[in-house]
């Protein structure tokens, strides 16, 4: 069974891909290290609220937005 983290992860990959963003380039936009963006979209890495707001602001969606994404799965 896929977990949360996982779940999270896997739809902010999506996301990014959708808007055509590298990590490194979204890395950038979040102002986070590209390897931790890695960690996060494998699953391999728990954000904070802080962080999962900073991903959201930068994919243009608001938190609850990509938390419906998560949910829908």
């Amino acid at each position: 069974m896929e977990t949360l983290a996982q779940r999270f992860g896997k739809v902010v990959r999506d996301m990014r891909v959708e808007r055509g963003l590298s990590q490194v380039d979204f890395g950038e936009k979040c102002g986070f290290y590209q390897t931790y963006l890695s960690r996060i979209e494998n699953g391999h890495a728990n954000p904070s609220l802080n962080a999962m707001e900073v991903i959201a602001n930068a994919l243009g969606v608001t938190v609850f937005q990509l938390f419906e994404r998560v949910r829908v799965g």
